[in-house]
């Protein structure tokens, strides 16, 4: 794949994919640290990807697709803020360019190092504690609906996972003390 691309030459859409899907997690964080609502978060991204397509000629090469992103990305954000201005979790305007700014600063590297670890601890965990942590994020289903097809209580439940995160963080937290490379993961 070559780096340029120019008014006549576009990324083709497998490249086009390819980067969308390596720049995937960074710009949901971004869209996360902007958006209270998964589901909005989603909605961005989702027309995000529509608009970079639509867009890509914009782009000056691959490499500089991530920041391109980011500023697509943070324009949806602010367009559905704008039109959710009713809600009482909105973030003010000087609150999200503040995120924005901080997100910009975020180190890919770290981020990634963070990812691993915390998938290496995850994978330390059984699968039922797996599946319980994750279907929150997952499925978008609410403790008290998780609780219920389990057969627990959502009081019982939120303790279990309250549990069940703080072994997850306990586990990165020593893994990337120990060395950032994730090596030897211990739970």
């Amino acid at each position: 794949m070559t780096n340029k691309v120019s008014g006549d030459e576009k990324l083709d859409e497998t490249q086009f994919m390819r980067l969308f899907v390596q720049h995937e997690p960074v710009l949901r964080c971004v869209a996360r640290s902007m958006l209270a609502d998964w589901m909005a978060v989603d909605d961005v991204l989702q027309e995000a990807g529509v608009t970079m397509w639509e867009k890509i000629g914009q782009l000056e090469n691959a490499d500089g697709f991530l920041p391109w992103a980011r500023v697509i990305v943070r324009l949806k954000c602010h367009s559905t803020i704008n039109s959710s201005r009713r809600s009482r979790l909105v973030l003010s305007e000087e609150a999200v360019r503040l995120l924005a700014v901080e997100i910009d600063s975020v180190d890919r590297d770290r981020y990634e190092a963070n990812l691993y670890v915390l998938q290496g601890c995850l994978g330390k965990l059984s699968m039922q504690q797996r599946d319980l942590v994750l279907a929150p994020y997952r499925d978008g289903i609410e403790v008290q609906d998780i609780a219920a097809r389990v057969g627990k209580s959502a009081n019982a439940l939120y303790k279990q996972l309250g549990r069940l995160r703080a072994k997850l963080s306990e586990c990165v937290e020593r893994n990337l003390k120990a060395d950032g490379s994730g090596e030897g993961l211990a739970l």
